[in-house]
C-alpha cells in the first residue's frame, strides 16, 4: 500500500488553480487520488492496531472554510490523515500532513484542554524526571527528536520561574514531528516506517495516557 505520486503533481497544479471551475473539471482525478489516500489511511489503522488502539482513521476534507478568512481560495493545497486512539484509556492521536514540499508525520497533544493541560503540569511538578527520561532516551530521540509546541514565556501561573522542572512545565503543547521528503512518502514501504515511527513513540503517549486517566495520587479516573 502506497501514496500515488500524483497527488503531488494534483496539488502544485490546484495551488495556480484554486478555483471552483478548475476543480470541478479536475474532481474525477481527485477522487482517485482521495480513494488511494483512503486506503492507505484504513491500511495503516490495521497495521497499528496490532500493537495500539486506534478507534478510527479520519480524513480531512479538501474545502476550507472561507467565511471568516481573508484567503478565500475554496480548497487547501494538502490531505490531512488522523488517527485517534481509543479512548478514555488511550490518549494522544496520530496525524500525517501531505503537501508538496512538506510531509511530516506528528503524535501528541496539540490543544489540550485546560483541565489535562493542568493535569500534565502537575505530574511534571510531582515527578517531571520520570517524562524527562522518555524525552532524553536515545532510540526515542533518534526517531522523534525534541519536544515541541507553543510554551508560555517565563513560567506558567502557580509555578515560580525557577522550578527545576520549569522547562517542561512551560509548553502549552506536546508535540513530536517527523518530516519527511515527496520522494520518501510516495515509497512502497511508507507505511511501515510510519507504523514502526509510531511504535516507537508509545513511551510518550503511554506515559500520558497514565497521567490524564488517573489522579495526583495516582488512582484511576476511568
Amino acid at each position: 500500500m502506497q501514496f500515488p505520486s500524483e497527488l503531488y503533481s494534483f496539488f502544485k497544479n490546484l495551488k495556480h488553480n484554486n478555483n471552483r471551475e478548475w476543480f470541478a473539471t479536475h474532481k474525477p482525478r481527485f477522487k482517485e487520488i482521495e480513494s488511494q489516500v483512503k486506503a492507505f489511511g484504513e491500511a495503516l489503522k490495521d497495521q497499528l492496531n496490532q500493537h495500539d488502539s486506534i478507534d478510527r482513521f479520519k480524513l480531512f476534507r479538501i474545502y476550507r472554510d472561507i467565511r471568516f478568512s481573508k484567503d478565500k481560495t475554496p480548497f487547501k493545497i494538502h490531505f490531512g490523515l488522523t488517527w485517534h486512539r481509543t479512548k478514555p484509556q488511550n490518549r494522544g492521536g496520530y496525524y500525517l500532513h501531505l503537501s508538496p514540499g512538506k510531509n511530516f508525520l506528528a503524535c501528541g497533544f496539540w490543544a489540550p484542554n485546560p483541565a489535562d493541560l493542568k493535569r500534565i503540569r502537575q505530574e511534571i511538578d510531582i515527578d517531571g524526571y520520570e517524562y524527562r527520561a522518555i524525552l532524553n532516551d536515545k532510540s526515542f530521540r533518534s526517531v522523534w527528536g525534541e519536544l515541541e509546541g507553543e510554551a508560555v514565556k517565563t513560567a506558567p501561573k502557580g509555578y515560580a520561574k525557577d522550578h527545576p522542572q520549569n522547562d517542561l512545565l512551560r509548553f502549552k503543547q506536546h508535540i513530536f514531528t517527523i518530516d519527511y521528503t515527496d520522494k520518501e512518502v510516495c515509497q512502497p514501504d511508507f507505511i511501515d516506517r510510519a507504523d514502526k515511527a509510531l511504535q516507537a513513540v508509545r513511551p510518550f503517549v503511554d506515559y500520558m495516557s497514565d497521567v490524564l486517566t488517573t489522579n495526583a495520587d495516582g488512582e484511576s479516573l476511568v
